[in-house]
């Protein structure tokens, strides 16, 4: 079956093994690991790298240092929790809430290795594999392509292959899967599951939907950022979005994955969910099969929302918002103070009024605690 998946599937064991010789050997490539000079010995680190005997060695010797090079430079502290739901034994179906390109990701893959286990798969879109490079990378760590582009027919098609993958990975090759709840990622910090991506996995078994993505054991997974990654040009883009579509340019979603690797985030909260198995047999059975994923997503939601930790600066926007002092106990006049001033900073820019790039920065910062507040009403 592997020719199905050929233009979507990451590396192989031995494939993984045969690039990874071929990469750390290349003058070009070990050149831009000079970034990472500052807290890692680089030659002794191609060396470990070249020395590793399979992939789980190569992912531990790599990709766990790039991530936490990162998560050391750009965040105060890391909180990891709910590795007690799951079994990591078993397979799963990650859903997450998507605020950052590479980092959603990428502290589940930090929490894996935390427990001894290697990465899980994890859906990247092709609009972000711009470079030969990237490519690479990507399928040497488990990633496999979400296909966007195409004419009606090529992207039905597509969809049905991304399915039919996702299917194969979690029940015949034994690999737990992430991807995020909506394609690209929630801007304005309402995190909202698109209904579209649970009628996606169902094609894979038409017969029996419901039950084949039950046996998925689809478990949300909530990232928190206490300073949103990219809010700037995310902000920027909603503006700019008010009256016509949003057209990206050149070298965007690059820029885009650089900076939200690179920006501080403060303090980060990753928390693992509980699987989905309650709420699917508490599905009424008349309802139609969209009105049945329909409730799943608000379940999914429902638990992202518990889920997500609320820092002082969710509270303080969501006061300045509503101009109210509701929840006033949870900062301090300092920590106003400072989100205020980190907030001015971030709306000046040269194509959006302050005002409005005012607005949406606010709304990623305080659509978080209106969500929290609404849990009760999702699921009614």
């Amino acid at each position: 079956m592997k020719h199905q998946f050929e233009n979507i599937r990451p590396y192989s064991e031995i494939e993984t093994m045969v690039a990874v010789k071929k990469l750390f050997t290349n003058d070009n490539f070990i050149k831009q690991l000079t970034f990472f000079e500052d807290k890692i010995n680089i030659k002794n680190w191609v060396n470990e790298v070249i020395c590793c005997k399979n992939q789980f060695e190569f992912h531990l010797a790599f990709a766990n240092k790039v991530f936490l090079y990162f998560a050391e430079k750009t965040c105060t502290q890391i909180h990891y929790s709910g590795i007690e739901n799951i079994n990591l034994e078993n397979q799963y179906l990650f859903i997450s809430n998507h605020r950052d390109i590479v980092l959603d990701s990428s502290f589940l893959q930090i929490y894996y290795f935390k427990n001894g286990y290697d990465e899980t798969r994890s859906a990247i879109g092709d609009n972000l594999l711009s470079t030969p490079l990237f490519v690479e990378l990507a399928r040497i760590h488990k990633m496999f392509v979400v296909l966007r582009s195409g004419t009606s027919k090529e992207k039905i098609y597509n969809t049905r292959q991304l399915s039919n993958y996702i299917y194969k990975s979690i029940f015949e090759e034994k690999e737990s899967v992430w991807i995020a709840q909506r394609n690209g990622r929630t801007k304005n910090g309402d995190d909202k599951t698109q209904q579209g991506l649970l009628k996606m996995l169902t094609l894979a078994s038409p017969n029996n939907p419901l039950q084949s993505i039950k046996q998925m054991n689809i478990t949300p997974v909530t990232v928190s950022y206490q300073y949103e990654p990219c809010a700037q040009l995310k902000a920027r883009e909603l503006a700019l979005s008010e009256n016509t579509p949003y057209t990206k340019q050149e070298g965007e979603d690059t820029k885009s994955i650089i900076k939200g690797i690179t920006d501080f985030k403060g303090d980060v909260h990753f928390v693992i969910g509980k699987p989905l198995q309650k709420e699917f047999k508490n599905i009424p059975s008349e309802l139609s099969l969209n009105e049945k994923l329909t409730l799943l997503c608000l379940h999914i939601d429902k638990q992202m929302y518990e889920n997500y930790f609320l820092f002082p600066q969710n509270y303080i926007a969501f006061d300045i918002q509503e101009n109210s002092t509701r929840f006033s106990k949870h900062y301090s006049q300092n920590e106003k103070t400072a989100f205020i001033y980190y907030l001015n900073e971030q709306s000046i820019i040269q194509d959006v009024s302050k005002d409005k790039m005012m607005k949406y920065l606010l709304d990623i910062y305080a659509n978080p605690v209106r969500n929290r507040f609404n849990i009760n009403n999702l699921c009614d």
